[in-house]
């Protein structure tokens, strides 16, 4: 069964029949983790393994594991620093940032991995202009550079680690104060003036990208995942041929599109490969009963090479050197 464009969640520890059920739905690709999912890493692979088992090609597992406030995971894990701290060494000493952001990229997705999790949706690639409190300390730099090359610089530990790399969020939510998870947020900067912020996406090797919950009118009235003038960019423009992930589809600054059949319907025409639906389980059941997409092998493609080595790479001194990175920036 080819993976389906939805991906969703869960709400306990272990598969209900239900889940099951869902799970094995031709709509459903992938399962997003939370931190309610997770009690100990043998848990977590015991329950990735059953959702892998579950169909062929298996099912993609991510979580939003980034380090900072965002980790999903943290009893028996390594408490990840957030990004900024990679901005303030690379302010210092860029050879070093870069090698610390190499080494905590592979400590980041080995210790997923190991759990049987595919995907972590990072690294952000916003800048960080001191606006955004749902961005904040997430954020790399201010500086495009410094946050392309950190970025690189993370993605190649990932990739060691046989982990894909998912940008986010495009074409950038580091300027607006509001909080698209509560609120709609709105950009009012001309596409000149955001240049900056699209950088990045131009510099940066990526497997996947999640666009914003954010408005920028002078462009397009739609949220940036919901907008073919955005997604045509990236797809054009910047040459991008991996996974356009939707954010979810649950959240405030998705509202603007309608019902969550509206919403997924318009995130689906606007190009998005993969589309979150998180925290709203009667809304997961409706999609599954009403939505319709037309089939896309294209889509089908890109997800499927998102799928990591089911091997596991081991390399204990670039592991050693994340554990010592990672300790240095929390001194």
């Amino acid at each position: 069964m080819p993976p389906g464009p939805l991906m969703i969640d869960i709400a306990g520890t272990a598969l209900s029949r239900l889940d099951r059920e869902r799970l094995r739905h031709p709509l459903v690709g992938g399962m997003i983790l939370f931190s309610r999912n997770y009690q100990s890493p043998d848990q977590m692979a015991a329950l990735c393994a059953e959702i892998h088992g579950l169909r062929a090609p298996p099912l993609l597992i991510a979580v939003d594991h980034e380090g900072g406030r965002v980790q999903r995971f943290r009893s028996q894990f390594t408490r990840l620093p957030p990004m900024r701290r990679l901005g303030a060494l690379w302010d210092q000493e860029r050879q070093a940032a870069l090698e610390a952001a190499r080494a905590i990229g592979f400590v980041l997705a080995a210790e997923l991995r190991a759990c049987g999790v595919d995907l972590s949706f990072t690294p952000v690639l916003d800048l960080d202009y001191g606006a955004s409190s749902v961005i904040g300390d997430r954020a790399l730099h201010g500086d495009p550079c410094a946050v392309a090359e950190l970025a690189t610089a993370l993605n190649s530990g990932l990739h060691r680690a046989g982990m894909a790399a998912c940008g986010k969020h495009f074409p950038g939510h580091g300027y607006v104060a509001a909080d698209s998870h509560v609120a709609i947020p709105v950009d009012h900067r001309r596409l000149e003036q955001m240049q900056d912020d699209i950088e990045p996406y131009r510099r940066v090797a990526l497997d996947a990208v999640m666009p914003a919950h954010v408005i920028y009118p002078r462009m397009d009235d739609q949220p940036a995942g919901f907008s073919r003038y955005w997604l045509d960019m990236l797809r054009g423009d910047l040459n991008f041929d991996g996974v356009i992930f939707s954010d979810d589809l649950a959240m405030q600054g998705a509202s603007v599109a309608g019902d969550i059949v509206a919403r997924a319907e318009a995130a689906w025409a606007a190009g998005c490969g993969m589309l979150l639906v998180c925290n709203v389980p009667d809304a997961v059941g409706e999609l599954l009963r009403r939505w319709r997409p037309a089939p896309d092998a294209r889509r089908c493609k890109r997800i499927l090479r998102l799928m990591p080595r089911r091997t596991l790479p081991r390399d204990e001194a670039l592991y050693q050197q994340g554990l010592q990175a990672i300790a240095a920036l929390a001194g």
